[in-house]
């Protein structure tokens, strides 16, 4: 099934229940403009929604499937040449959101930045969604909000919308805004990391990058004076050393050589000798284990059964085959004859005298390894000895001054490396200092570019804020709505004024004077953009005005001829698709009407339940 809204101002005409919210949720759906709220009964009967629009001068059918598998993929036709084009999805990057923005000279990747306080998120992107915010005015939003304009996290990406759709700003403008905010959290982020490094070289007495630098140089010239001494030190060192001390040295170097080759044997015989006594002990087991194997069974050789000892026959009178056994008539394993060593036994033996004397043959060798040992550790001893007493006298008058002088060295070289590493840290706060002055100036660049186009666009947005201002005065008094005596528009926030409130912090109640509000505010909105250059959408879709108005027929009818109004000053520029219960009888004449009821609802294949048999999507109370 098909509907056609080719009137200027149609509307969907019926009670409630019979699908008409249903339908304009449908076309949102289409549009993937943000979550729709769909009934049952589109969901369970409908399996694709196509919506044919007028866009950017081109017409497209963009057509979207309701089943959850295929939905996310939505197919265009160009009505104009008949040509289908490349499939879009409902995100990524070749996206509808993506086709619609360019189609109405956006592009997909604008960002709606918070202008006030000192913010440093670049914003939420700007999608087609909340350019259809300014579109269709759903029934559970029109006698309780604008636009979403009562939920602050969402106020910078209305307003942004708002001044895009009226060119009061442009991409750019929106880009540098964005730019500015992300600077404020990279400059905040710079200065956290600048102190901190302040307060550490506060910390570590540096209080200059001079004072810095002049310890530099004290440290290097008290390690060169260090150094400097070494080298004398030990030039007047190199002459005490004689050739005959030399050769005590080196015979001092063999004898330490010696002995640790001596100990490294040491331990090597002892790990071979432990070896060698497991190796006995677990021979020794074996013997024994042979010797009580052989003992049993000369022990069970002599029992003779009498009996079977499983069921007690007896054995005495039964035939046996010579060398057979009584019991199992096996061959009888046991010789008489047999020698009384196994050969395995003999072989264990053979093994225990031969590891016999290989352990008494490591014992020598171990002695003589510990022998040695003690010979050399005299030698290293008389020989450290007689190193003392020929150098005590020449070199320990000079080591105390070797001493103090390497100490100094030392000192001045950790001081020296300090500080380098304290001037690295200046160097750090000179890099970032410099990279916070390059942070603000781009800002104050930025800020200074905004300001100039944004001076640019003064006389056209004090000439669009007068207009709908008037255009929105005049509205109201035309509507005669009870509860308003002033009304004015807000140039901050883009919003009605009413008795002095913005439309925010107002509360309207009775007679539907916050539906009748809405409906001026937005059809002064659309006014104003078809007198101006704008990027306006030119169709306005309204769910249920009445159903907020109750029996305020005057004002009804007063929106209704506000509505007819509209279309009628420049037939063609714009387009009202309005969802009602019942329409002023006036005006029946003078607008499409497209009718349902419970036998002819808006899914006509399915059959309608009844009158409160299903459940409504929203209502105005909501």
């Amino acid at each position: 099934m098909s509907y056609d809204f080719e009137s200027d101002l149609t509307v969907l005409e019926g009670p409630t229940g019979v699908g008409k919210t249903t339908l304009l949720e449908l076309i949102k759906y289409g549009f993937a403009a943000g979550e729709p709220r769909l009934a049952s009964v589109a969901t369970e009967a409908v399996n694709d929604i196509a919506v044919d629009i007028v866009i950017g001068g081109n017409q497209y059918l963009i057509t979207r499937s309701l089943d959850t598998a295929k939905s996310k993929n939505i197919r265009i036709v160009d009505k104009r040449t008949g040509e289908r084009l490349p499939d879009l999805s409902v995100d990524g990057e070749s996206s509808l959101n993506s086709f619609l923005l360019a189609k109405l000279g956006l592009p997909d990747d604008i960002k709606a930045p918070a202008q006030k306080g000192k913010s440093s998120k670049p914003g939420s992107r700007v999608t087609f969604g909340d350019i259809f915010k300014f579109v269709y005015i759903p029934q559970y939003a029109i006698n309780r909000d604008i636009a979403d304009s009562r939920e602050g996290y969402y106020d910078p990406k209305r307003k942004a919308v708002f001044e895009l759709l009226f060119k009061l700003t442009d991409p750019e403008i929106l880009g540098m805004q964005s730019r500015v905010n992300v600077l404020n959290g990279e400059i905040d982020d710079a200065d956290s990391h600048l102190n901190t490094i302040l307060d550490f070289l506060r910390d570590s007495n540096t209080s200059s990058r001079e004072d810095v630098e002049q310890s530099l140089r004290d440290a290097a010239a008290e390690q060169e004076s260090a150094r400097g001494e070494l080298n004398s030190l030990r030039e007047e060192l190199d002459p005490v050393i004689d050739r005959q001390t030399q050769t005590y040295r080196d015979l001092l170097t063999d004898a330490e050589r010696s002995l640790a080759e001596a100990r490294a044997t040491a331990q090597d015989l002892t790990r071979e000798r432990d070896e060698i006594v497991l190796e006995e002990k677990r021979v020794r087991a074996d013997c024994a284990r042979l010797e009580r194997m052989r003992d049993a069974g000369a022990r069970l050789a002599n029992i003779e059964f009498s009996v079977c000892p499983r069921c007690m026959q007896s054995l005495s009178n039964r035939p046996v085959e010579k060398d057979r056994c009584r019991l199992c008539l096996q061959l009888d394993p046991v010789s008489p004859e047999r020698a009384a060593d196994s050969y395995e036994l003999q072989q264990l033996e053979m093994q225990l005298i031969e590891m016999n004397t290989q352990r008494e043959a490591t014992g020598q060798q171990l002695e003589e390894a510990r022998r040695a040992i003690i010979d050399r550790q005299s030698l290293v001893q008389h020989l450290t000895e007689t190193l003392e007493t020929r150098t005590s006298q020449r070199v320990t008058p000079r080591l105390q001054a070797f001493s103090d002088a390497s100490d100094r060295m030392a000192t001045a070289r950790t001081r020296l490396e300090n500080f380098e590493a304290a001037l690295q840290q200046w160097d750090r706060v000179e890099d970032i200092a410099a990279k916070v002055r390059g942070l603000r100036s781009e800002q104050e660049r930025l800020k200074t570019n905004i300001a100039t186009r944004k001076a640019a666009l003064v006389v056209h947005k004090n000439s669009v804020f007068a207009r709908i201002e008037e255009e929105f005065r005049r509205t109201v008094e035309n509507l005669n709505i009870a509860t308003v005596e002033s009304v004015g528009f807000d140039r901050e926030n883009y919003l009605p004024v009413i008795n002095g409130k913005v439309f925010t912090k107002t509360l309207m109640s009775g007679g539907g004077s916050m539906t009748a509000t809405q409906i001026a505010y937005w059809t002064s909105l659309m006014t104003v953009a078809r007198q101006t250059d704008s990027r306006y959408p030119s169709m306005l879709i309204i769910d249920g005005p009445r159903l907020a108005l109750n029996t305020a027929t005057e004002t009804c009818a007063a929106i209704y001829k506000r509505l007819f109004k509209g279309v009628s000053e420049d037939p063609g520029t714009v387009q009202f698709l309005v969802s009602d219960n019942e329409l002023p009888d006036d005006y029946e004449g003078e607008f499409a009407r497209i009718k349902f009821d419970y036998q002819h609802p808006t899914v006509a294949t399915i059959r309608h339940p009844g009158e409160g048999q299903v459940d409504v999507i929203a209502s105005a109370d909501e």
